[in-house]
Order: C-alpha cells, then structure tokens, then sequence
C-alpha cells in the first residue's frame, strides 16, 4: 500500500530537521519551526515538539534542557545527515567550489555547508588512495587578480532574516549604517542578493519608492521580517548587474578608447573589455584600443591603475 500524503510529508519533513541540526552550537524549535515554514512545511510548536523528541530517542541528538527555549544539536561523536551517494567526481567539484568559496562568503554561510565539504573531503583524502581524483587537488589553484580581502563580519540572524524575507517576498524592516557613518530605519522590497568579491549586497526597492538600491549585509544592524508579503516588482538582475550598478554606474554606456603600452596592454589582445573591443593602431611601443561599455566608477579606477602606462583616455557617451 502506497503511504498517505501526511505520512509522506512527515517523513520529508522530518529529514530536512535532521539535515538541518548542527554539530556546533544549538537550533531551538522555534529556529526549526521557521525553517520547516521556509521550505513549505507549516507545523504547529507541538508538532515540531513532538518530532524533536522522537528523533532524540532514536539518533545521537543532545537536547540542552538548561533553559528554556532548549537547544538542540548533534553530540560531539555523531556523524550526522550525510549524502551517502557523492561519488569521487561530485567530492571533487565541491572540492574546488570550497577553494573558490572560502573567502568570499561570510563564515555563517560556509559553516552551513560545512558537513557536505567534510563528506568530501573525506572521499577524496581518505578513501580515493591512489586515484586520480585525489592527485588532481595537488594540480590545480586559482590565484586572485587582486589583493584579496576577507568578507566582513555579518551578523548571523540578520543574514537569516534576509534569507527568509527574500525567499517569501515579505516587506522587510531594517536598521542600517551607510560608509559615512549614518543611519536610518527603514522598511525595504528585499529583490535579490548579490556576492562582490568579499562583500554581500542586497538589493533593495525602499517602500514609497520606485527606485533599486543595494546595500551591504553586513551593514545591516537589524533586520526583522514583516508578516507582510508584497508582489515582486519586473527586475531582471542579471541586466542589473551588467549595468556595472555594482561598479558604481548608472548604466550609461560610453565609447571608450586609449592609448596604452605594450607591456601594460598585451593582455587585452587575450582578454578583451568587451565583444566590440577593436585595436585601432599600433606599434612597437603601443596599442591604441577602443571599446563600447558601460561606464562605472570601477572603470574609472581600472584606467588609473595603469599609471603612466595610459593616456589620451576619451570617453564619448552613447
């Protein structure tokens, strides 16, 4: 006999509380609760209850009854929910998305997904002896084109809050601090978030204004989520972020050419600003290149980089 919905819906319910459990710190019901409403499972506080006490009778999970509300966490020798199917390939990819992840997401993020980097780590370092898997982590890096920075510090409940009014398009009420130091309360659409190197934006429309905006996470003070839900306004992020809005542009698109030396510009000849990007003279001393884009402030600051390198920089606004 096939199970019920409700018994299905129990079961798959009661993975993502076990999926969910940390084997660092705690989650009280009231955490779970509003994680299960996240993901599309609304259950009353005795139900989440309920569910907490039959899966510490049956798995290695610690109940902290000190106070109240009670914590829940896996005990220190518990392996927890893992993927059992990752396959050498698969621990590879995740493998080098950690690499590439580490220091750019805020630590609450990565320790969110800290038992499926554990798991392959796993696979690769203790169980793929003499594979070609294994080997292959020795072989490749990526190294930055920049200094690299480390991501700020965020505060964990206010990124949580963002989370849940992002995913359910709830109104959201924020206490903020901008660069110069000052700060506002105000009542936020929160669109879409947006990861810039070491820092997490979010972008935002103020409620009274038809404008987007976005504003960094860890700036946030407070957050809290509005029982109020609204209707997602026409945004397109992907044409937001080709815009250069987070390079500090509005979206004007200019015709940009200069002049640079050869051994300053040789790699736009490899890696060019844009498609259009056209090499209109040179010689043995210089390239003199053109190119249609957007101009940004984060454009501007490329330019100055080259020092004496580049001049007769022209801008003609298209």
């Amino acid at each position: 006999m096939a199970p019920r919905n409700d018994d299905m819906s129990s079961v798959m319910a009661l993975l993502e509380i076990l999926r969910r459990m940390p084997k660092v710190g705690a989650i009280s019901t009231k955490d779970i609760q509003n994680h299960l409403a996240d993901v599309g499972y609304n259950l009353s506080d005795r139900t989440v209850q309920r569910y907490m006490n039959l899966l510490s009778e049956h798995f290695d999970i610690k109940c902290d009854a000190r106070s109240k509300p009670y914590g829940y966490r896996w005990e220190s020798y518990a392996r927890g929910l893992e993927i059992p199917i990752l396959n050498e390939q698969e621990s590879l990819l995740l493998m080098l998305a950690k690499a590439q992840l580490e220091h750019l997401l805020p630590p609450n993020v990565m320790a969110s997904v800290q038992p499926f980097f554990v798991q392959a780590e796993r696979k690769l370092v203790y169980e793929a002896e003499g594979k070609p898997e294994r080997e292959w982590l020795g072989k490749i890096a990526v190294v930055p084109t920049s200094q690299p920075l480390l991501p700020p510090p965020t505060d964990k409940n206010v990124l949580d809050t963002i989370g849940r009014a992002l995913y359910q398009n709830r109104w959201l009420d924020i206490y903020y601090r901008n660069q110069a130091g000052r700060e506002h309360d105000r009542r936020v659409m929160p669109l879409a978030l947006v990861q810039q190197g070491s820092v997490l934006y979010l972008v935002v429309q103020y409620d009274g204004y038809e404008d987007k905006r976005h504003l960094a996470v860890h700036r946030i003070r407070q957050a809290r989520i509005s029982t109020m839900t609204f209707q997602r306004p026409p945004f397109d992020l992907a044409a937001y972020c080709d815009e250069a809005r987070f390079g500090y542009g509005d979206g004007s698109k200019i015709r940009l050419t200069f002049s640079i030396r050869h051994g300053a510009g040789y790699h736009l000849t490899e890696t060019k600003l844009a498609e259009n990007q056209i090499i209109l003279e040179e010689d043995q001393e210089h390239y003199r290149i053109q190119a249609e884009l957007v101009d940004s402030d984060l454009l501007d600051k490329w330019l100055l980089g080259f020092g004496d390198d580049i001049w007769d920089i022209e801008k003609i606004p298209l």
